[in-house]
């Protein structure tokens, strides 16, 4: 059975900022206004960030615009929302993130068949010097791509 996957947003400093280590899918609850909203692609992962209350996975911060068309339906663009994770994983990720340093950060927001799911990613934040590390191996990397091209026109 295949499954059509659709990208809807991704957080661009999810790997600048942190070493993810493992990642996990979760539902998310949403309201049909919210999904109206995702559907045309307003959605931003920039800031958010998830966590646990009270035994259960919540992401916060995560902004989904308020439907054009949605009146006294729409809800509060950041409000936090559950994630919809079993018992084990979330003891799995409590586990993890209790760790000295790590969080739960997400990576991407994207449709599964008709479902909404979220990637989430357990990992260490990144201390400055790591990051300038990262930025000048992908830099080394660019220009020995356009060595090789050079070469090939040659």
């Amino acid at each position: 059975m295949s499954t059509n996957i659709k990208l809807i947003a991704k957080n661009p400093v999810a790997y600048h900022n942190f070493n993810i280590e493992d990642k996990l899918e979760a539902g998310i609850v949403l309201t049909g206004t919210e999904i109206k909203s995702i559907r045309a692609g307003k959605v931003n992962l920039k800031d958010s960030f998830a966590g646990f209350k009270d035994g259960e996975c919540y992401i916060y911060s995560m902004h989904i615009s308020p439907y054009e068309h949605g009146n006294i339906f729409n809800k509060d663009p950041l409000r936090n929302r559950k994630l919809l994770l079993n018992k084990r994983e979330i003891n799995k990720l409590l586990g993890k993130v209790k760790q000295n340093g790590y969080s739960l950060v997400p990576i991407s927001l994207y449709f599964k068949g008709s479902f909404v799911k979220l990637e989430l990613g357990v990992g260490k934040g990144k201390k400055l010097y790591d990051k300038r590390q990262d930025i000048a191996k992908k830099d080394a990397e660019i220009r020995m791509r356009k060595a090789m091209r050079a070469n090939e026109k040659t």
